[in-house]
């Protein structure tokens, strides 16, 4: 069994703690200037803050999910409608930036597919391939060769350039069955 501790090296703590003793009846300065900026600045602050938290709760807004209404095409604007090209030049960029993050999404299942299947990826991740390859044609045919500075209406002369290259292959084909 433990020997009892020694009552003169470790002393027992007083039973009950004295009140405080203040040496004078003045306020002390500090608590004066801290209720002071507590009613002057705190309290308005976080007052007007729970207002405004209140009116959020109320009427959520998710940043995040924003839905732009589509505008007409370029085709379908005026030649002197400013407001309307430039609308259908923000809905350009905007499908632009959609296509770029589709062609991103595919080729990351075309990577995790080869990373996963290693030496056999090539029998195993065909039908990756086939629509990494379909959706880079796309890209390709639609944003290809615009450069950096890639407009709709630079865009749309380059379908224009293509199609009309297409009826003229396909008169040129035309013309050599009938002969």
């Amino acid at each position: 069994m433990p020997e009892p501790p020694d009552r003169d090296v470790y002393r027992e703590p007083p039973r009950r703690t004295p009140a405080p003793n203040p040496q004078s009846g003045i306020p002390n300065p500090v608590d004066l200037i801290l209720k002071i900026y507590e009613y002057t600045v705190d309290a308005p602050v976080t007052a007007w803050r729970n207002f405004i938290e209140r009116q959020h709760a109320k009427h959520k807004f998710y940043y995040y999910h924003q839905h732009f209404r589509r505008v007409p095409d370029l085709t379908e604007c005026l030649e002197d409608d400013f407001l309307c090209s430039f609308e259908a030049e923000m809905q350009w960029d905007r499908d632009k930036k959609v296509d770029a993050e589709i062609l991103k999404i595919v080729q990351d299942r075309l990577s995790a597919c080869t990373r996963r299947e290693g030496e056999s990826h090539f029998q195993n991740c065909a039908g990756e391939m086939e629509q990494f390859k379909e959706v880079v044609k796309a890209y390709q045919s639609r944003y290809g060769d615009l450069g950096y500075h890639g407009t709709a209406r630079k865009c749309l002369m380059k379908q224009k350039h293509r199609m009309i290259a297409e009826r003229k292959a396909e008169a040129a084909a035309a013309a050599e069955t009938t002969h």
